[in-house]
């Protein structure tokens, strides 16, 4: 696949200037209703789509079907960031108006580390074949341990990422608006919205470990691999605004999600052995996700939409008129930055330099 510099750079610029727009539309803090996060969810998904079509427009059909089938795969998996955010956010008691800004600064730092993802595994399968392997190996045993572990829950309160937070970040118990850090007393400290961030980005990176290797299962293209995963990832906040109240009536997807891991492990590591058209990986793909939706739709049917519960990570409030009026500027003058200094500063001179 040849992929001109101007492509990637022309990708690049419409993935920021998306991201800019969303920023613009939320920068104000306000709770994001259904019929909102229905709307944007169209507006990523026509987004994802229609670069599908330029790629098999311009690459032809078969690069067209490996892009669609990773799409459909990153936007799969997904779902499971959707679940754990969902978790991460009740666990802290995170208001529902500031929980966009921690998802925008979260997908910014996933479209970072699944590029070096992407970048690496790409290094990888160039130079070493037998890579390819271990990737399905590895996907294959994570199905099956998803499987075994479907019914099972993440606990943020436990997360030892939590508990090296707390050690060596000082961090108030109140949420300052939007702020990830403030000023109390001359001491710069962090907000829990700033360790429910830390979470939240950790989630993307072990949710990549998976993700990143079942994509090369159905394309080794870099630029179809980059591509697809951020269209997917793009439209990750609005999902999780749509489908964070539903969860609980997803109760096959885990099983579909397992059973597209080791489709795709099992396609890899028989890459050699047996092809598999690419027509025939997204039709497969789909149908399992596809029915695993509609099973556990049907089997919860009548159950309206819920918020997800979760053991509290901690006593985490919304700071006070008095608070938020005591907080200091997070930068500020070094010469006022302690009264000695400003007052040594400010009297007068009665030596002379020799």
């Amino acid at each position: 696949m040849d992929v001109p510099v101007y492509a990637w750079l022309a990708v690049l610029a419409a993935i920021i200037a998306m991201l800019a727009i969303d920023l613009f539309a939320h920068r104000r803090a306000h709770v994001i209703g259904v019929r909102e996060a229905l709307g944007w969810s169209v507006v990523w998904v026509l987004s994802g789509i229609s670069f599908g079509i330029v790629v098999w427009s311009t690459w032809g059909a078969e690069y067209g079907q490996q892009y669609f089938a990773g799409y459909l795969i990153e936007k799969s998996l997904a779902v499971d960031n959707v679940f754990v955010w969902a978790i991460i956010f009740a666990a802290f008691a995170v208001p529902r108006e500031y929980q966009h800004r921690v998802l925008f600064l979260g997908v910014l730092g996933a479209l970072v580390f699944r590029g070096i993802f992407i970048a690496a595994g790409a290094a990888l399968i160039e130079n070493f074949a037998w890579i390819l392997y271990v990737f399905a190996a590895f996907l294959i045993l994570t199905g099956i341990q998803m499987l075994r572990t479907r019914n099972e829950h993440a606990h943020p309160e436990r997360s030892r990422v939590l508990r090296l937070f707390r050690r060596f970040v000082p961090m108030t118990d109140a949420y300052y608006g939007q702020r990830f850090l403030v000023r109390r007393a001359g001491v710069v400290v962090a907000t829990p919205l700033l360790a429910v961030l830390a979470l939240v980005e950790v989630t993307d990176i072990v949710f990549a470990v998976d993700s990143i290797p079942a994509i090369f299962a159905v394309t080794s293209e870099p630029f179809l691999v980059f591509t697809a995963n951020a269209f997917a990832i793009l439209g990750l906040r609005a999902m999780y605004f749509l489908l964070a109240d539903l969860i609980h009536r997803f109760i096959y997807l885990k099983v579909g999600l397992a059973l597209v891991l080791v489709w795709v492990g099992a396609k890899m590591a028989l890459l050699d052995v047996l092809y598999i058209p690419t027509t025939v990986s997204l039709v497969v793909v789909a149908t399992i996700i596809a029915a695993s939706i509609a099973a556990s739709l049907v089997a919860t049917r009548g159950q309206g939409r819920r918020a997800v519960q979760a053991g509290p990570a901690g006593a985490f409030r919304s700071a006070t008129a008095e608070e938020l009026a005591e907080a200091e500027p997070l930068l500020r003058r070094r010469r006022a930055a302690t009264p000695e200094v400003a007052a040594h500063e400010e009297a007068p001179h009665d030596r002379m330099p020799r």
